[in-house]
């Protein structure tokens, strides 16, 4: 395994080197297929790689070579192949190709498109750093990699201000957690005198529960994946990334980047078991978040901030089963948003393709007979999405509603309100979008058309994975032996706390899905007799009033940060620049400069020409000597 498992992130590498050194010089198709190719044959290697730790069922470390040694601070570049990273290298590569694929059509007309490949083979690279490294600090250099990559691609039409503010900002917000992730890191290595994975967790198993210690260590590695992951308070800059191409949006926002914050907590399990404290913390956080941006969701006009506020809540479900104890439901629901995610953002980017980059919903309307593929698709993965049965998300939402439950009832009930506001925001999108009349201009119209195979093809096959991806955890009460949970159970530190072994009787769990099912039918229900039997349709400069125009200005909260935090930071700056700067720093260095040129035209009078003054200078300079070595010296 060792003789190959290098190969997994060098390929992606390679094809970055190659598109970005060859960006001018080759011709789009070739740079398309030497970046898909990539990622597809780190996707193969991932297969063995995954087929091996089934055959053998243990995680093994390979180390190539010693990066640090200063003292007892020992750091390897190695990788870490165990249940949790075969299953994210799967997910990683298996949805990047598709996305990759799906890029040579949708980006086949911009004139950085080579570039655009590049970057993307490089996020992948760095996301296969992220999960695959066997240490710490290799998971940091993953980490801040793809943010790298995220700056690089939110910003990639840099052309246009408001998309490089939208990079800078996701840049900033995700340097405060990572902050707090290197902080975490550095109480790591002071308590336990390593960042290795293996030495660190057999360690935190001697620590007592909930000490100081850990639950300070478990609380900085959470800020670090509430910024990565988007999560309260540092969750804004996901829905402005959605300036980056709808490509970007579904690799990055949707199917891999974001869930770091999940990956880590997922490696760090024993960490967080031994600190109840931080995951009440990480349950309270991912709750609020859920249903905060779900709320949000509801009054959002934009295709894509639709399903990016949708993403914010997905995230916050994780989070919140995270903080139940929930881990292999958590990585679960992980996969199948993963799969549906990634196929409604690629789906939002055909509809945009076809009504030629329009993005407001109330513009379009009635684009089932024109764009039948793309809706077909979409419309099972918004039911995925809501969690309708036999679909993936029905089985792993449920398993997260199931652990809540047994958890406490009250964070089951919320965890409820927020997955029904998730149904009735998708439902929206779907019903505004696809049915009615078609509300565009006469030219979009005119010009609407079915995207390139190369587009629908990936959309047909995450179709099909949203479709059967529950198969991978089908629970005991339908027949299943719930296999994911089970593959994740043997790197958990407590495989008991994963969703299949619960308090919960086989009749109470179905009682518990007929009421979100029920709920389900009533918001469908209702949704399609306003916007489909009605046509309740806002137009598109409708003015908001109330509690929703806060809910559609998304409760104001980049108002209030650029209130409270940006414009006390800019006059504070601004005084330090005026005061400081200008006043005192400027005037000293001035004074200096001015000082030295005040001299030298001084002593440049000295400087005459004539040689008699020279010899009286020399003769006068001797005697000056003298008479200082005969009275000093």
């Amino acid at each position: 395994m060792k003789d190959i498992a290098w190969l997994l992130p060098a390929l992606p590498l390679l094809g970055f080197i190659i598109n970005g050194l060859g960006r001018k010089a080759l011709p789009k198709m070739v740079a398309g297929v030497i970046g898909s190719a990539a990622v597809l044959g780190s996707f193969i290697i991932g297969l063995m790689l995954f087929m091996h730790v089934h055959e053998t069922q243990h995680g093994e470390v390979l180390n190539y070579y010693r990066w640090l040694s200063v003292g007892s601070l020992v750091i390897d570049l190695g990788l870490y192949i165990d249940q949790l990273s075969a299953w994210m290298i799967l997910i990683i590569t298996g949805i990047g190709f598709l996305i990759h694929v799906y890029s040579m059509g949708y980006m086949s007309h911009d004139a950085g498109h080579n570039k655009f490949f590049a970057y993307l083979n490089l996020f992948v690279f760095f996301m296969l750093v992220l999960v695959m490294g066997s240490n710490y600090p290799m998971m940091f250099i993953g980490w801040e990699g793809v943010g790298l990559c995220s700056y690089l691609l939110i910003g990639f039409w840099n052309t246009n201000t408001n998309y490089n503010n939208a990079a800078k900002k996701a840049f900033v917000m995700n340097r405060i957690g990572d902050l707090g992730f290197l902080l975490g890191m550095f109480m790591i290595y002071y308590y336990f005198g390593s960042l290795d994975y293996q030495v660190v967790f057999a360690k935190v198993a001697g620590v007592e529960i909930n000490s100081p210690i850990i639950v300070g260590i478990a609380l900085l590695l959470f800020v670090g994946a509430m910024g990565k992951s988007a999560q309260l308070p540092l969750y804004t800059w996901l829905p402005d990334a959605m300036a980056g191409p709808t490509p970007v949006s579904a690799l990055i926002h949707a199917a891999t980047m974001v869930t770091a914050g999940i990956y880590m907590i997922v490696r760090s399990n024993i960490i967080y078991t031994f600190a109840p404290s931080a995951q009440t913390v990480v349950m309270v956080v991912g709750l609020a978040t859920s249903i905060f941006a779900a709320i949000i969701g509801l009054k959002q006009n934009d295709i894509k901030k639709v399903l990016a506020y949708s993403t914010v809540s997905q995230l916050g479900l994780m989070f919140m089963a995270l903080g139940v104890g929930a881990y292999s439901s958590a990585m679960f629901h992980v996969t199948t948003h993963a799969f549906f995610k990634a196929l409604l953002f690629l789906g939002s980017g055909s509809v945009i393709h076809a009504m030629g980059n329009e993005q407001d919903i109330r513009k379009m309307g009635g684009l089932w007979k024109k764009l039948p593929i793309t809706a077909w698709t979409f419309l099972l993965g918004t039911l995925a999405i809501c969690g309708i049965p036999p679909l993936s998300g029905f089985f792993s939402k449920d398993e997260i509603l199931l652990n809540a439950f047994t958890a406490n009832p009250v964070i089951w009930g919320l965890a409820v309100v927020s997955s029904l506001i998730t149904t009735i925001y998708m439902f929206r999108l779907l019903f505004v979008t696809f049915f009615g009349k078609f509300r565009g201009t006469y030219d979009q119209e005119h010009h609407l058309h079915e995207s390139p195979a190369s587009m629908t093809i990936p959309l047909v096959v995450l179709c099909i994975l949203s479709v059967f991806g529950g198969l991978l955890n089908v629970p005991e009460i339908f027949g299943g032996n719930a296999w994911a949970h089970h593959w994740f159970g043997e790197m958990l530190f407590k495989p008991a706390l994963g969703g299949i072994e619960h308090a919960v009787s086989h009749s109470m769990e179905l009682v518990l899905m007929g009421v979100m099912l029920v709920l389900i039918a009533i918001a469908f229900v209702v949704l399609r007799n306003k916007y489909i039997t009605k046509g309740a349709v806002p137009e598109a400069d409708e003015e908001m009033t109330g509690f929703t125009k806060l809910v559609g200005n998304k409760f104001m909260v980049d108002e209030i940060y650029d209130f409270f935090i940006v414009k006390p930071i800019y006059l504070f700056s601004s005084a330090l620049y005026y005061v400081c700067e200008l006043k005192f720093i400027d005037l000293i260095v001035n004074a200096i400069g001015d000082g030295i040129v005040g001299l030298g035209r001084l002593f440049r009078r000295l400087q005459t020409g004539n040689i008699g003054f020279y010899i009286f200078t020399m003769v006068l300079s001797i005697v000056a000597i003298l008479v200082f070595k005969y009275f000093v010296v």
